[in-house]
């Protein structure tokens, strides 16, 4: 976990890391786009993904959580994933707003591995 503690001027904050870019067309989830954000204020990473006719664009910073909620609130009825859509989420771990880690599919062979030693024990016992 990145999170930063402020330093100086009396501030005894939290202060999270979030990506930041601006309408480019692909996911920019890489290290220079990693910004830190203003303590005790943007304490929420956003993400707008925009789904236009010439492809998917990105927006993405950090924010303050009462303006983010709304925000995204607001557009879910917009969030359909088809052209004009207009996906707004907001999250409040460091970097949340990257590239979304998808689960490992189990193959059809470690399936069946998984089910045979489930089945196994029990058809030797009837079998002796």
């Amino acid at each position: 976990m990145v999170l930063l503690r402020a330093a100086g001027r009396g501030c005894d904050g939290l202060q999270i890391q979030c990506y930041q870019c601006e309408g480019v067309n692909y996911d920019c989830s890489t290290p220079e786009f990693i910004v830190n954000c203003t303590v005790n204020v943007q304490d929420m990473c956003q993400k707008e993904v925009l789904v236009k006719p010439d492809g998917t664009h990105y927006r993405k910073s950090c924010a303050s959580s009462s303006a983010c909620l709304i925000t995204s609130s607001g557009y879910q009825q917009f969030c359909t994933g088809r052209l004009n859509s207009v996906c707004i989420s907001c999250c409040s771990t460091p970097l949340c707003n990257g590239v979304k880690k998808k689960r490992p599919v189990l193959s059809a062979a470690a399936s069946s591995r998984r089910a045979l030693l489930f089945l196994t024990p029990p058809m030797l016992l009837h079998l002796t």
